[in-house]
């Protein structure tokens, strides 16, 4: 493991410590599980990617590399640390310190009206009903575009607890394809990711 992958586990460590229902994993995401849940993201184009929980930065380096810097890319974080790291490590990302349900507001401020893909580095819990009543995955299905994906991970050992098997109900709902990967093995715990299209627009 590298120096900085070191200093980030820490960082994680420390920040799962802190606030273990706010923070996914007490280490960061390894590139085999970044370059999958980013494998889905268009290659051609200038897409609109938004990034939800990115903390230090693991998928925001593979959606840059990926993309090859093209199009918008939207990084929201809650940690105000992290974001500081974030835009120190990649200047070409507009990172916003903020909750991902404050989602419609941030894309209407930048003029943007359709997003291409979402990655999410969010523990299921962030996905529970807010004050207004919404989950996350309504907000995420409101800013994507018909042939839009969501990405989302999930660890091995927990796909078959009742909270995570909750959630792929709910993600079922608000998706006509959802698609779960082989494990990745090479992360730590293992994981699964979620590949989700066809987002189910509510009626107006």
């Amino acid at each position: 493991m590298s120096r900085s992958r070191w200093a980030d586990t820490a960082l994680f460590l420390r920040e799962f410590v802190r606030h273990p229902l706010n923070t996914a994993s007490v280490t960061p995401s390894s590139p085999a599980l970044a370059a999958a849940m980013t494998a889905p993201l268009p290659r051609a184009g200038d897409p609109v990617v938004v990034e939800l929980g990115p903390g230090t930065g693991a998928f925001t380096r593979a959606i840059q590399e990926h993309t090859g810097g093209r199009g918008r890319h939207i990084a929201v974080e809650l940690n105000p640390a992290w974001a500081q790291l974030l835009e120190h490590r990649h200047p070409g990302v507009d990172v916003v310190l903020a909750d991902a349900r404050e989602l419609p507001a941030l894309l209407a401020d930048r003029g943007i009206t359709t997003v291409d893909a979402v990655v999410s580095g969010l523990p299921w819990v962030a996905y529970a009903p807010g004050p207004d009543g919404r989950g996350l995955h309504s907000v995420i299905v409101d800013a994507l575009g018909p042939d839009g994906v969501f990405t989302q991970f999930g660890y091995t050992w927990t796909r078959w607890a009742p909270p995570a098997r909750r959630q792929l109900a709910d993600l079922r709902a608000h998706f006509a394809d959802v698609v779960i990967s082989p494990a990745v093995w090479r992360n730590l715990p293992p994981a699964v990711v979620y590949e989700a299209r066809g987002p189910r627009q509510p009626a107006r």
